[in-house]
């Protein structure tokens, strides 16, 4: 009889080591190995070759995959137009952010023939039950069990075969196969594959839960998010009412595509129209405040961004980004010096997008760059002026890509007039349907500061 095997496995990256180290050389954690028993014997004993024939590609059928609708356009839109029969889904977010309460109203409210299986290893069915009398939960196809054991769940689900399975959440379960604590990389990883089998050989959609570290990514290896279909974040700020649902993976639609939730007494409720919600409470006739056409996914979105500089109090001034990036605003800020001749070393400068969204694209560099121009200068910008536009080092403003979306969604709010780079100019003047808003191209930063400020 073969003798099992040890090793040390990092419980950040998944690096496996034969000996304990205080440092990861992968991930540079400290204190992270912990020590896991591989059983050992081949696990593939019954795989029979013979079975296996290679298909051609023309013979494969190419139709469009089953789905079902969840009952949310936004979670519909994030998926990329409902969930997949045999999907395997990921969904993470900080601790009470509301993952469980988005899940428990998919499962009200999703269309299916089947049954619905909700496995929580974390709360009894009567927590399960209080939550859901809350959100006004009814669903008889609705099955719940409390069970962390794999094998368990596994029976279960074989016996039931329902249409979608929920795993809240992938840290509590185990399996009896792996000898290490529930949590552990080893656990977690061979109980995703194994519900990623099952979700493949009988066309059941799988839901899971995990958490997140401290750094906001799933806990757990990353082979984790490489071995499901789809991985979804659901971000926001526990203080305030929006929550975001946000596509980093997925198989069977676009990335980065996100949905826009309310958090109210009653569950989580769709924003439809979420330009006009993060524009509702934006400031008139105020110095800082612009409008930027961004684009999340598919979608064309308009945010305020605000910017306050003032005078240093300190011998270094201070430079800080709620929802963007520190380090492109300082970028920023070092072209206004040396393009436009702004004197910014002995102030402070406060970058913020409203709302919670955050902003990652370089389209949105000219917005940031006229808002601190505003401030600085105290002038006040048009309220019914949006910018889009990417600025480089020599002060160029670039074209952007999806210009029509942004354009379009701008004429719908009810914007006047359009900033854009001198780039796009010829395929806006393709588009037919920009009568009634006025477009203005600009060619670089100073020109912009000239036309507006």
């Amino acid at each position: 009889m073969a003798k099992n095997k040890s090793v040390y496995i990092c419980q950040e990256c998944g690096y496996e080591s034969s000996g304990w180290l205080g440092k990861c050389p992968a991930c540079s954690q400290w204190n992270t190995f912990v020590e896991e028993i591989l059983k050992s014997g081949s696990k593939n004993n019954n795989i029979d070759i013979k079975d296996i024939k290679p298909v051609s590609i023309n013979d494969v059928n190419s139709q469009a995959e089953d789905r079902y609708c969840t009952g949310f356009k936004e979670i519909d839109r994030v998926l990329g137009g409902g969930l997949v029969k045999g999907s395997l889904i990921l969904v993470g977010g900080d601790p009470g952010i509301g993952k469980s309460t988005l899940i428990l109203q998919v499962c009200n409210s999703i269309i299916m023939d089947s049954s619905i299986l909700y496995f929580s290893g974390e709360e009894s069915i009567g927590q399960i039950k209080i939550r859901a009398d809350r959100l006004s939960v009814n669903n008889s196809k609705l099955l719940m069990v409390s069970e962390t054991s794999f094998s368990i769940i596994e029976t279960v689900i074989l016996k039931e075969k329902p249409g979608l399975v929920i795993i809240d959440s992938i840290q509590t379960m185990f399996s009896e196969d792996v000898n290490s604590a529930p949590g552990s990389v080893s656990q977690v990883r061979e109980v995703t594959g194994k519900l990623m089998r099952i979700a493949k050989d009988n066309g059941i959609s799988i839901i899971i839960v995990g958490h997140v570290t401290k750094e906001g990514a799933i806990a757990g290896p990353r082979v984790l998010e490489h071995m499901v279909d789809t991985v979804l974040y659901f971000e926001g700020d526990r203080h305030m009412s929006y929550r975001v649902l946000r596509s980093v993976k997925n198989r069977f639609g676009s990335t980065n595509e996100i949905g826009i939730f309310e958090m109210r007494d009653i569950g989580l409720a769709e924003i439809d129209n979420p330009s006009a919600v993060m524009l509702a409470e934006r400031p008139v006739n105020v110095p800082g405040s612009v409008v930027v056409a961004s684009i999340e996914g598919t979608r064309p979105m308009l945010i305020e961004v605000q910017a306050l500089v003032s005078p240093t109090n300190f011998g270094m001034p201070r430079r800080m980004a709620t929802g963007t990036d520190y380090n492109r605003i300082t970028l920023l800020m070092a072209v206004l010096e040396k393009r436009v001749g702004m004197q910014l070393g002995n102030f402070d400068a406060y970058v913020n997008v409203v709302g919670g969204i955050k902003i990652d694209e370089p389209a949105c560099d000219l917005a940031l760059i006229v808002a601190i121009a505003s401030s600085f200068r105290n002038r006040i910008v048009d309220p019914d002026c949006v910018f889009i536009g990417e600025v480089g080092l020599t002060g160029e403003v670039r074209a952007v890509s999806h210009i029509d979306k942004r354009v379009m969604e701008a004429k719908r709010i009810g914007f006047k007039t359009c900033i854009i780079p001198s780039g796009n100019k010829k395929m806006i003047k393709q588009m037919k349907e920009v009568e009634g808003i006025q477009i203005k191209a600009v060619e670089n930063v100073k020109e912009a500061l000239d036309l507006l400020i």
